[in-house]
């Protein structure tokens, strides 16, 4: 036998210091049968759903700020950026289900299972602080979106974002399934939304075009590199990582090693369409900065304030 069949019809914990160890989310953990004499379409929409959990990841306040910022400064030039990431995102992606699938280990518990004790320590401390960072902007930013929209106090929009959690647990105790459909429908409707908004604002299709077409000037210009190193940066962030390694083995598939690579190929799948959701999402924030701001004198964003009406105090 082959060392990746070793592998892959190893038992999860087999090569591990831990081996009593609790599987990655318990109560979850397996609870989404696969089919084995399925066809093809009815095993992928079984194994359809952590990929779309996986994107959302992708299109949080960072990707926004950035893609704002390089559309309204830059125009089309940096969609080559928003591409080169989100298929760096792919690979990661693909190398977590991997991960997953054929260990039966998310990455938390494989980093504590390999490095020494100080190093898992320093690790969860930086994990702490970037949820606490990312938990921040987002649970703000809701509050502050909340506001705009229905007049709501920002103490009040806080409230309500935290209710979020506690949804999100409820419907987990309720089965994965559900958290699944209420993500797919959140990422429909912004999909929705942004397809509408590109059409209102009448973007150069020959310039998007162009856009995606990698050229020297992206690094030549010291700013656009600056930009452009941004976005990659919010693309690519580690919590998914961690997520996606875990969620993955929600799936009750055979474990043999035509199992795990069957349920490595359609999560794959998965995770690959649903990034592509990302792409187009990310991609459009950018393309409607560039064709509302970038031509009509605004070209930093960051200057914006928001208009006294707005501002309300804690």
């Amino acid at each position: 036998m082959s060392q990746p069949d070793r592998i892959l019809a190893s038992e999860p914990d087999v090569g591990w210091r831990r081996r009593a160890e609790q599987v990655s989310l318990a109560e979850v953990h397996r609870s989404i049968v696969v089919p084995v004499t399925a066809s093809f379409w009815r095993k992928l929409l079984a194994f359809s759903g952590p990929g779309f959990l996986v994107a959302v990841g992708y299109m949080d306040p960072g990707n926004w700020a950035t893609d704002l910022a390089g559309g309204a400064k830059f125009g089309y030039a940096l969609l080559f950026v928003v591409m080169l990431s989100n298929f760096m995102a792919i690979l990661l992606q693909h190398l977590c289900i991997k991960l997953g699938v054929a260990t039966g280990r998310d990455l938390a518990q494989a980093c504590r299972d390999h490095y020494s004790t100080p190093t898992v320590w320093f690790l969860w401390i930086l994990c702490e602080v970037a949820i606490a960072a990312c938990d921040l902007a987002e649970v703000v930013g809701s509050a502050i979106a909340l506001q705009l929209l229905f007049g709501i106090p920002l103490v009040w929009g806080c409230a309500i974002t935290a209710l979020d959690v506690l949804a999100v647990l409820y419907l987990q105790q309720k089965g994965f399934r559900y958290i699944e459909a209420l993500v797919i429908t959140l990422i429909a409707t912004i999909a929705g939304c942004f397809g509408a908004e590109l059409i209102f604002s009448k973007p150069n299709l020959l310039g998007v075009a162009l856009g995606f077409v990698p050229g020297p000037h992206i690094v030549m210009n010291q700013q656009m590199l600056y930009v452009s190193i941004g976005i990659i940066g919010a693309t690519v962030m580690p919590h998914n990582l961690y997520l996606h390694s875990s969620i993955v083995q929600t799936r009750k598939f055979e474990q043999t090693p035509d199992g795990k690579r069957e349920a490595i190929k359609f999560a794959t799948i998965d995770s690959s369409g649903a990034l592509m959701f990302a792409l187009f999402i990310n991609a459009a924030i950018l393309i409607l900065a560039a064709a509302t701001f970038h031509w009509s004198g605004h070209q930093d964003v960051r200057k914006f304030k928001m208009p006294t009406n707005c501002s309300a105090r804690f």
